[in-house]
């Protein structure tokens, strides 16, 4: 015999561009803050006395290592528990690490909040992708994650203009301390008001065959 599924999970427009515009604020924040330290390398170098071998351990293997060793093991953890939730939590790990960047004042300290910034960054993209294809149909599904792709362009953007402003007008650790702040009300406003949606369901009610 066969039995039809629960109908399809099928949020408003106004919700899913909400959700849609959320998602897109965490990607640019993603991009903002792994821009800020190269903004700021040379006042950093000069200020903590790093070498050129530490300032290019910060800026490359610190962050690139535990942001590609931590992706698999996040993705999958959201492939099994809540998107929405791995998404916001991430979003606040790599906020918080990056404000204690602005905190290290040693290159151990700074090494470490790196690391963190990695591993949160990490748990930020798979999971709003995925999101993103049950919060829309398939008709407009490649559109909405064209949109989602802008905040490549818009965090590396912002992340080099707000960076220069920031650290013209401050220090190189507000600069860090301001980039780090803003990601925490958006990772609340991530968890507290999107919605799971239930794993591929925008496509519709399928046929299942029992026995």
């Amino acid at each position: 015999m066969s039995k039809q599924n629960p109908a399809p999970f099928a949020p408003s427009a106004g919700y899913s561009s909400f959700v849609l515009i959320v998602l897109l604020l965490a990607y640019i924040l993603n991009f903002v803050d792994r821009q800020v330290l190269a903004l700021v390398a040379e006042d950093v170098k000069a200020d903590m006395g790093l070498t050129d071998s530490q300032l290019g351990w910060l800026l490359g293997p610190a962050f690139v290592l535990f942001y590609t060793l931590a992706g698999l093991p996040l993705a999958r953890l959201a492939d099994r528990t809540s998107r929405k939730n791995v998404v916001a939590v991430g979003l606040a790990v790599w906020s918080g690490m990056t404000a204690l960047c602005g905190a290290a004042m040693t290159f151990p300290q700074l090494l470490f909040a790196r690391f963190g910034v990695g591993i949160g960054e990490a748990a930020g993209t798979p999971p709003s992708h995925s999101l993103i294809a049950d919060y829309f149909p398939p008709e407009r599904r490649a559109t909405a994650l064209g949109i989602y792709g802008w905040g490549i362009f818009f965090g590396t953007g912002f992340g080099f203009a707000l960076g220069g402003i920031l650290l013209e007008t401050f220090s190189w650790r507000a600069a860090f301390y301001i980039a780090g702040a803003v990601g925490i009300p958006v990772a609340l406003v991530l968890g507290l008001t999107v919605r799971e949606p239930p794993p591929g369901g925008s496509d519709g009610a399928v046929e299942v065959e029992t026995p």
